[in-house]
């Protein structure tokens, strides 16, 4: 079930009326994309492995539901790379899905020490046209943006290789970029990128942005709004500004490109568009040398005076660069893109104006078949995001329970079957009869030496606390990294911070130890031990 392809004004209301309408019945629209899916798929060799003879054409969609739920186990990726690696080594038999997969994405992880693929087909292209236009469509009620406006977009297309077997590997975005539904989705969402295909796909991220930021500056008075996928790319360009403003403009008031972007493609393809504008450099120099007296508050509408909005991912890993996107926006308004995974789009935020920290997502139901572990936590007074949950059998989607924790499980049309995907959401509230998901956390991902238990959300609120001190000494965190030292003993944690400004030995101590202090995890509480390292 699909929405009309519509290129007239009536668009926005036609995708939104088919979400309205799936919405609406979501348990019924759940089963019939199962069928969907296992008819599609009916006969490859992982789906045979469990159904055996099964002629399950002939049942009807509940009955489907119930014998593929009873019959087909939860998947980790392990229990799935087998088959994945089989077709990248060139297997061409039915093993996951009836139409031959030509594609492979990166996901994020690994499995077994290899690098986790999952399939990309032109389904995860069709969706994902799909989920930017009716995102726009739910944006453009609260934010019109003109028709035939341009979008001021930091994206960035990584190196694609080949499998053994000759598959194109890359990460989602990537092979989406290179896609013609990228093209079609400029054009149904009445926005157009200010970089050309050449600046998106150079490989080097510090030329492309420099070529995002020029181009985004000589056609700032038409930009919309500002998007990256990643709120630290967004702040990444950001803080690259801040240096290379000088030369930008300059670029600008004489139609030329810096000396350092060396690619020639890019070169040509930037130097067809720009062309000499003194006026405006002046007007950005200007801006500019206000803007360093400021520390660059509120950079993004001065820069971009028509900007509605600034568009990314900002909820799980992104929050702790809200603070500082937040500075450069100014008091324009940080909207959360929408939330998918390599594996498969899940949901659309409804609610543009709803702050990063409190968006929710609307599950769409046609996408993929959904069920939902029940997670119960063993410590109900624990503010930790500890993985000690208890798990119940999952559920379908028209079950689920406001305020109750799950895991998210997925059936793909690309040849996923019950896939454990990992992340924890809470149920919101529902859209029509679709639930609305909080994300709260992926599971496993955990710093841990021994007892001790410590996940993202946990690592994210002990560096903010360890920052404060770093704020008050007049530097600032540009960004961190961690992981567990294990090798040498005793075992320890290991922060890495990027600083941006001059601070003392001194000063970096007392960073530790309120670090140190505020991990409240049981296990390293009763563990700790007073050393500390750090480097300047």
């Amino acid at each position: 079930m699909e929405p009309a392809a519509s290129r007239t004004s009536n668009g926005d209301y036609d995708i939104i009326s088919w979400f309205e309408d799936v919405t609406e019945h979501a348990g019924l629209v759940q089963t019939q994309t199962l069928r969907r899916i296992l008819e599609l798929n009916y006969g490859v060799e992982y789906l045979k492995k469990w159904f055996g003879d099964i002629n399950i054409q002939e049942m009807d969609a509940c009955a489907l539901e119930s014998v593929y739920t009873s019959l087909v186990p939860l998947a980790s990726h392990a229990d799935l790379e087998p088959y994945i690696q089989s077709i990248a080594d060139g297997n061409t038999s039915p093993l996951l899905t009836q139409q031959p997969i030509t594609t492979l994405s990166l996901s994020s992880g690994t499995t077994e020490g290899r690098q986790k693929y999952v399939p990309f087909t032109r389904h995860s292209s069709k969706t994902t046209l799909q989920i930017f236009r009716l995102a726009a469509a739910y944006r453009s009620r609260v934010y019109p943006i003109r028709e035939g406006g341009r979008i001021l977009e930091f994206i960035y297309s990584s190196k694609q290789f080949k499998t053994k077997g000759g598959l194109t590997v890359g990460t989602a975005t990537t092979h989406y970029y290179a896609s013609e539904e990228f093209k079609i989705k400029q054009e149904k969402t009445k926005s157009f990128t200010c970089s050309p295909q050449e600046v998106i796909s150079s490989r080097d991220y510090k030329q492309s942005t420099y070529c995002h930021l020029l181009l985004g500056l000589f056609f700032s008075d038409q930009v919309e709004f500002i998007t990256s996928t990643f709120a630290y790319s967004l702040v990444q360009a950001f803080r690259s500004f801040e240096e290379l403003w000088n030369d930008i403009c300059n670029d600008i008031r004489e139609g030329t490109v810096s000396s350092r972007i060396i690619i020639p493609k890019m070169r040509k393809a930037v130097l067809d568009i720009i062309s000499p504008n003194p006026c405006l450099a002046l007007r950005i120099e200007d801006f500019c040398e206000e803007l360093e007296d400021i520390n660059w508050f509120g950079l993004i509408p001065k820069l971009w005076p028509n900007a509605k909005y600034v568009y990314s991912i900002m909820t799980g890993s992104m929050q702790p660069y809200l603070k500082k996107l937040r500075h450069y926006a100014g008091d324009l308004p940080l909207v959360s893109a929408d939330y998918g995974s390599t594996e498969s789009w899940i949901g659309v935020n409804v609610d543009p104006s709803s702050p990063p920290e409190n968006v929710t997502f609307a599950v769409i139901p046609t996408f993929s078949y959904f069920e939902f572990i029940p997670l119960h936590r063993q410590n109900q007074d624990s503010s930790s995001a500890i993985d000690d949950f208890i798990e119940d059998d999952p559920v379908p989607l028209s079950q689920v329970k406001i305020g109750q924790e799950y895991e998210i499980v997925l059936t793909t049309f690309t040849g996923l079957y019950r896939y454990r995907l990992g992340d924890v959401v809470e149920v919101a509230g529902f859209h029509k009869g679709t639930p609305k998901l909080n994300f709260v956390c992926r599971r496993k991902l955990i710093l841990t030496v021994n007892i001790d238990k410590n996940t993202e959300k946990d690592l994210q609120l002990v560096v903010e606390r360890g920052s404060q001190t770093l704020s008050k000494a007049g530097a600032e965190l540009v960004d961190f990294t961690s992981h567990a030292e294990v090798v040498n003993q005793p075992g320890h944690y290991i922060i890495y911070w990027e600083i941006k400004g001059e601070v003392e030995e001194r000063i970096l101590g007392e960073c530790c130890r309120e670090m140190d202090a505020s991990f409240v995890d049981h296990g390293y509480v009763v563990s700790r031990k007073n050393q500390f390292h750090w480097t300047s």
